[in-house]
C-alpha cells in the first residue's frame, strides 16, 4: 500500500475518533445541568420573629367625666408629671356643694332628734320603774289587808281603800310601760332618720366629689383633649362619656407588637427581644416578652375574632407586649417600633442554607437508584409532585456525589436568618445544591451536575 494512503486512512481514522468523542461530550453535556452549590457546616444559630407594633406604657388610665358639669379649672397642661393624688381638675360645683351643706343640717337636725327621742326614752324608762315600785308596794298592802281583813282586824272601808290604791297602781305601771314602748319606737324613727340623712350626705358628698379630679397614681399627662370653659358630660349606655386626659405610668415602659399566627406558636414568656424605635435610630433596646394575647385580631380592621358575629379567611394576628429593660426617659407613648423576638437558639449547629431545602415524592428518590436513559427530563418535575399526595412527599436536600445530584431527606430543626438546622441525613463539608430555584424545582435526583458558583447576571436572577 502506498505511503499516501496510509495517511490517508490513519487521518481519516483520527477524525472519525474525533467527532465520536466530540458526539459524546455534546451528548453528555446536554444531560448536565450547571448549579450552584453551598457547604454543610456547623455554626450557631438564632430564631428571631419580627413584629411591629407602638411604645404604650404598662399602666395608663383615661380619666372620664363622672358628672355633668363646666370646667372652672385645669390645674395641669399635657406632658406634666403629676404625683398620686395632686388636683387636675375642676367642675362647676355650686349646686353639688349646697346640698351638701343642706344635708350636713339635715343630718345635725336628725342627729338631735335623736337625741332627744333618747332622753325621752330614759324618762319613761325611769316613770316606769317608779310606777313599778308603786305597783309592788300597793300589792303587797293589798295581800296584808285581804288577810286582816279575814280575820276581823281591819275595817271594810280601809279594805276597800288599799284595794283601790293597787288598782291605781296598776294602772300607772301599764300606762308607764306603753310611754316606755311609745319612747322606744320614737328613738328607733329618729335613729332611721339620722341613717337616711346620713346617706343622703353620702350620696351629695359623691356627687360633689365628681366634680374634682385627682392623679391615681404618679406619672405624666399624655393627653388633654378638653380646655378650661368645656362642658363635659358622663357615659350614657353604650354612648363614651368626655375624656378629661390620660395619666400614664412612665416607669414600666413596653412596645406592643401585633405578631403573625403562623409565629405566635413559638413564642414564650420571658423570651428575650431587641427593641428599635424609629424615632431613635442606629439604637436598640433590650426587653423580654412579658404578655402574649390569646384572642387573634383581623389584621385589615382591627377587631378581635372573638367580637366577630362570623367567621374571617383574612390573616390574623396576635397581640404581644416586651416590656424594655432600661427605656430612655424622653419616650412618648406611641412612638413605632420594631421588636425582634429571639423564639430559639441553637450553638454549634449542622446547617445548610434554607433555599437548599426541596421536596420530592418518594417514587423519584428510588428512581436515583435506578436511573433511566435521560437524567434531566425537560419537564418541570413538580408535575409530578403535585400529583402526589401530601404524605408521599419528603423533604430533602441535593447533595453532589461524583458529580451527580443525590437527593438525601433531612429532618430540620430550628431555622435562622439564611440557615437551617438539620438533624441528620448530613454531615460537615458535604456539598449541597442552593441555586436556581428553576433548577431545583425541575432537578431530578440522579441528575448529571455542573458547579458554578460565580455570581449570575442579572438577567439570568430575573428568569430564575
Amino acid at each position: 500500500m502506498k505511503r499516501w494512503k496510509k495517511i490517508a486512512i490513519g487521518a481519516g481514522v483520527a477524525l472519525l475518533l474525533v467527532l465520536i468523542v466530540a458526539f459524546t461530550v455534546h451528548q453528555s453535556s446536554k444531560n448536565v445541568v450547571t448549579v450552584q452549590t453551598g457547604k454543610v457546616q456547623r455554626e450557631d444559630l438564632t430564631t428571631v420573629v419580627s413584629a411591629s407594633g407602638e411604645i404604650r406604657p404598662k399602666t395608663y388610665v383615661n380619666i372620664g367625666a363622672n358628672a355633668y358639669g363646666k370646667i372652672t379649672r385645669l390645674y395641669v397642661k399635657e406632658g406634666d408629671k403629676v404625683k398620686k393624688g395632686q388636683q387636675l381638675v375642676q367642675l362647676e360645683n355650686v349646686q353639688s356643694s349646697a346640698d351638701v351643706n343642706a344635708n350636713q343640717a339635715a343630718l345635725q337636725a336628725a342627729e338631735t332628734d335623736a337625741l332627744a327621742a333618747d332622753a325621752g326614752l330614759k324618762t319613761s324608762q325611769a316613770d316606769r320603774q317608779r310606777a313599778q315600785a308603786d305597783y309592788d308596794r300597793n300589792k303587797l298592802d293589798w295581800d296584808r289587808a285581804q288577810s286582816l281583813f279575814k280575820d276581823g282586824l281591819i275595817a271594810k272601808s280601809d279594805f276597800d281603800s288599799r284595794r283601790d290604791a293597787w288598782a291605781t297602781a296598776e294602772a300607772g305601771l301599764v300606762q308607764a310601760q306603753a310611754r316606755v314602748a311609745q319612747a322606744e319606737a320614737q328613738k328607733d324613727s329618729a335613729d332611721k332618720r339620722v341613717t337616711q340623712a346620713r346617706a343622703n350626705l353620702i350620696r351629695v358628698t359623691d356627687v360633689l366629689q365628681k366634680t374634682s379630679y385627682s392623679a391615681p397614681y404618679d406619672g405624666v399627662v399624655t393627653n388633654l383633649p378638653v380646655r378650661e370653659g368645656e362642658s363635659v358630660v358622663i357615659g350614657i349606655q353604650n354612648a363614651l362619656g368626655s375624656t378629661l386626659m390620660t395619666i400614664a405610668d412612665m416607669s414600666v415602659i413596653t412596645a406592643e407588637v401585633k405578631v403573625d399566627e403562623t409565629d405566635i406558636v413559638n413564642l414564650r414568656l420571658g423570651q428575650p427581644a431587641e427593641v428599635t424605635i424609629d424615632a431613635i435610630p442606629n439604637k436598640s433596646f433590650h426587653g423580654t416578652v412579658t404578655e402574649i394575647g390569646d384572642n387573634a385580631i383581623v389584621r385589615s380592621s382591627g377587631v378581635s375574632t372573638s367580637q366577630q358575629t362570623s367567621a374571617s379567611d383574612e390573616a390574623k394576628d396576635f397581640k404581644v407586649v416586651v416590656t424594655l429593660t432600661n427605656p430612655p426617659d424622653d419616650l412618648r407613648p406611641g412612638l413605632s417600633t420594631t421588636a425582634k423576638i429571639t423564639t430559639a437558639t441553637r450553638s454549634n449547629a449542622l446547617a445548610v442554607p434554607i433555599q437548599a431545602l426541596t421536596l420530592r415524592t418518594k417514587d423519584q428518590i428510588e428512581a436515583q437508584n435506578n436511573p433511566p436513559g435521560s437524567v434531566h427530563a425537560a419537564a418541570p418535575a413538580t408535575a409530578d409532585v403535585a400529583s402526589k399526595k401530601k404524605d408521599d412527599e419528603v423533604q430533602g436536600v441535593f447533595v453532589i456525589r461524583s458529580k451527580k445530584a443525590i437527593f438525601v431527606p433531612v429532618t430540620t430543626g430550628i431555622m435562622g436568618t439564611s440557615d437551617i438546622e438539620v438533624l441528620d441525613g448530613l454531615k460537615p463539608g458535604d456539598e449541597v445544591i442552593t441555586g436556581s430555584y428553576k433548577i431545583l424545582r425541575s432537578l431530578r435526583p440522579g441528575s448529571g451536575v455542573k458547579i458554578d458558583n460565580s455570581v449570575p447576571k442579572k438577567e439570568d436572577e430575573e428568569s430564575s
